[in-house]
């Protein structure tokens, strides 16, 4: 299992997964994306976007031997995975959350709610008002999760990123991500909070490719965009459902 962090996010944020009885089931990999977590800053800011983003992604996919893992993106993280999902022909399958499927920048404000928190996370210096704002975006409406982590990660990560990220994504240098869903033979699990605050459901359920998982986005009640934290059981439960689904998957010691 190969685990890829949001947008001003670490690996950090998989550690209730991780250190779960499904962590200890089955061999999981969680990354920091340059300018986030423990990783450098990028050198070269052109690696701010999802282009760059996937490159290190199936750079270390290559280097750590997993080409044939089952892949869990989190919002960017979803994104840069459909980005890189064509260089990864032997990935047993592919889960995405806080992510919709987009063919071109004018889809965004489509796919993605108005939000106050949604500035913040897209400019280079963010004070932590702004940081506990955009952390409270992450959770449903009055939920009780300590958003401290989620804030501390906000605050660490370098301000190029999100700018990078930001300046690329509005100027269309992304695939056609509707189109590769569309042609994917894996399975894709598409997951949604119930109560998520970024990212629209009536987008995503107008959602039809052939690779969709049970064919059709799956629900995670009283959770918002961060359901991997809010309600870790019933996301690894899925995860699980997901995998048994994958025949020839079988778990292994973690390593």
């Amino acid at each position: 299992m190969v685990f890829i962090h949001g947008n001003s996010s670490s690996a950090k944020t998989w550690s209730p997964v991780l250190n779960s009885a499904f962590g200890r089931q089955f061999r999981c990999l969680a990354l920091d994306l340059p300018g986030h977590g423990g990783s450098e800053p990028a050198q070269d800011h052109t690696d701010y976007s999802l282009p760059g983003y996937a490159a290190m992604l199936t750079g270390f996919v290559e280097e750590l031997g997993v080409a044939d893992a089952v892949f869990v993106g989190w919002s960017l993280g979803g994104q840069l995975l459909l980005e890189a999902a064509p260089r990864l022909p032997h990935a047993r399958g592919f889960v995405i959350f806080g992510t919709p499927p987009i063919a071109t920048p004018a889809q965004m404000a489509e796919a993605f709610l108005p939000h106050p928190a949604m500035g913040a996370l897209f400019t280079e210096h963010v004070s932590r008002p702004e940081a506990e704002l955009a952390a409270a975006s992450f959770t449903a409406p009055g939920s009780a999760v300590d958003l401290e982590e989620f804030v501390a990660d906000i605050l660490a990560t370098d301000g190029a990123a999100r700018t990078g990220l930001g300046a690329s994504a509005g100027a269309g240098h992304f695939s056609d991500e509707l189109a590769i869903v569309s042609a994917l033979r894996q399975p894709v699990a598409v997951l949604h909070g119930a109560e998520e605050q970024l990212v629209s459901f009536d987008y995503l359920r107008r959602l039809d490719f052939p690779a969709l998982w049970r064919d059709e986005v799956q629900v995670i009640p009283a959770t918002g965009h961060a359901p991997h934290r809010e309600a870790t059981e019933q996301f690894t439960a899925l995860l699980l459902d997901f995998i048994a689904d994958l025949a020839d998957i079988e778990p292994v010691s973690q390593v």
